[in-house]
């Protein structure tokens, strides 16, 4: 799973920009905004935050209400277009029209065990692949919320949505598609959809804090 020396050497991390998609509904969570629900004492984005700074060179965050609280982490902030809570290849459709990098990396607001190494998999997964979008896989599923792709795919991706296609698996149909295996932490995909799998998560987050230092 971890790349060796050769091909980390050559992560382009400065070359690509993370957006956290955090402007859907969550109408199975009584529509609260899920990035800013407390888990574990913090907002749930700045788990995502956190992990995710030191795996690119800048990061975008795609929202459609609370916005000033959004701003408050220093990030631009980007809303759909040009209506909000339009699906997640909205949301990948404004960050790609903000970010100035060749690659855009999409992950999820409630995803807080994010991988460290979900960038640069997805990279070589691209690169080794010559693929235009490259999406995790836990073994049993593809993630496509967790990918990475070439931001030239903005006008295609505009087009999809003008004419009113949602679905972010048919629009990755269209293109040459790799797959970066997760399976051996397939645990790093859980996310937040109900107050229960909430619970469950909290109790992950504190096994992974009260377990001692290798």
């Amino acid at each position: 799973m971890s790349p060796d020396s050769r091909q980390a050497a050559v992560f382009p991390r400065q070359q690509i920009t993370a957006v956290i998609l955090a402007g859907g509904q969550a109408r199975r969570m009584g529509q609260c905004d899920k990035g800013l629900i407390m888990l574990a004492g913090q907002p749930m984005i700045e788990f995502i935050i956190a992990a995710l700074q030191p795996q690119v060179g800048a990061v975008l965050i795609n929202a459609n209400r609370n916005l000033e609280a959004y701003r408050a982490y220093g990030f631009p902030v980007v809303e759909d277009r040009p209506g909000g809570f339009s699906g997640p290849l909205a949301g990948i459709a404004s960050g790609m029209r903000t970010a100035t990098t060749p690659y855009l990396l999409t992950v999820p607001c409630d995803c807080p065990l994010l991988p460290e190494v979900l960038t640069e998999s997805l990279f070589l997964a691209l690169l080794e692949n010559r693929a235009e979008i490259s999406t995790a896989h836990d073994g049993i599923r593809m993630q496509p919320v967790f990918s990475l792709m070439r931001r030239e795919l903005l006008p295609g991706l505009l087009d999809y949505l003008g004419k009113g296609g949602r679905r972010v698996d048919a629009w990755y149909a269209r293109h040459r598609l790799a797959l970066a295996d997760f399976s051996d932490r397939p645990a790093a995909f859980l996310n937040v959809n109900t107050p229960a799998e909430k619970m469950a998560l909290e109790q992950c987050l504190r096994l992974h804090t009260d377990r001692p230092a290798s």
